[in-house]
């Protein structure tokens, strides 16, 4: 029998409240609303004349991400009220500031604009307490998707009204160090209770799926992150534990093309059970590629 065609994944979120990417441009973050996330505020020293509010926003956001690239910090900037080359120049001037206090090192590690990433100091000052490491060549296209997943995502209705927030890797596996074994997510999308959204009170983990993994190795994926239950390296965090809440109620795969067929396999493989709480979903177009080199790092 000749097997039914897998079908393209649908644009974000799921077949819900229509949220697509097409309204990005129709909501502004506030960089006030950042900061007043959990885990927001000001690092250690923040009387020094680089650290207004809005540069501590900027820098957490760096500090939160294993790397991002300076027209994504650019991007993030131009959302929060500055447009064009105006936003682009800030950022240059801030990092540098960053970079000379010993905040941030930047790179020219790929093609496109220079990277930049915290330093043991810029972690330390909102308290990411990871294991250090410069950005790895081959992980720099899945970071440069997480990062532009994550612009898209706070640009949307639903995560502005709903007063979502984003929890990256880096974060969900502070003070924890390295475990071997546990596949964290790239992210966590928190939906605050007491709100009108139909996600509130909810925690989605995110996967964002640039090179296909085996079937067998994404259905053990799903499988874990469905049943998690505490925090990663809490005592018996990744058990299902009967009478217990699983940590996240949805979990969203947001998919390259080349990923998307062995995501719905492994959906299909997973059990009814699980994959009711599974979403696929394709990457936002700016997620496809690194920006073509247009000019080096300059202090």
């Amino acid at each position: 029998m000749t097997p039914d065609p897998v079908q393209p994944a649908p644009s974000w979120p799921p077949t819900r409240p229509a949220v697509g990417w097409q309204e990005v441009t129709l909501m502004r973050p506030s960089a006030d609303a950042f900061l007043r996330a959990p885990n927001g505020g000001h690092p250690p020293g923040a009387g020094e004349a680089i650290f207004s509010g809005l540069d501590s926003a900027l820098l957490r956001f760096v500090a939160e991400m294993y790397a991002v690239q300076l027209d994504q910090l650019a991007a993030l900037l131009a959302d929060w009220g500055e447009e064009g080359d105006e936003s682009s120049g800030n950022v240059r001037r801030r990092v540098s500031r960053w970079r000379a206090a010993g905040y941030v090192e930047t790179g020219q590690l790929s093609a496109g604009e220079p990277w930049i990433w915290g330093t043991r100091k810029g972690l330390d000052a909102f308290g990411i307490r990871v294991k250090l490491a410069k950005p790895s060549p081959r992980l720099l296209r899945h970071a440069h998707a997480v990062t532009e997943l994550r612009l898209a995502l706070q640009r949307t209705t639903a995560l502005r009204e709903g007063g979502a927030w984003w929890r990256g890797e880096r974060s969900i596996l502070a003070g924890q160090g390295y475990l071997p074994g546990v596949h964290p997510p790239d992210g966590e999308v928190h939906w605050p209770a007491g709100t009108a959204s139909p996600w509130a009170g909810e925690t989605w983990a995110v996967e964002v799926e640039i090179s296909p993994k085996s079937v067998s190795r994404t259905v053990a994926i799903m499988q874990e992150t469905l049943t998690q239950v505490g925090n990663y390296g809490e005592p018996g965090g990744s058990v299902n534990v009967p009478g217990l809440q699983p940590r996240y109620a949805r979990l969203v795969y947001v998919c390259s093309a080349g990923a998307v067929r062995t995501v719905l396999s492994a959906r299909a493989e997973v059990g009814s059970h699980l994959s009711t709480r599974i979403d696929v979903h394709d990457l936002p177009v700016p997620a496809h590629r690194q920006n073509a080199l247009k000019r080096g790092w300059q202090a």
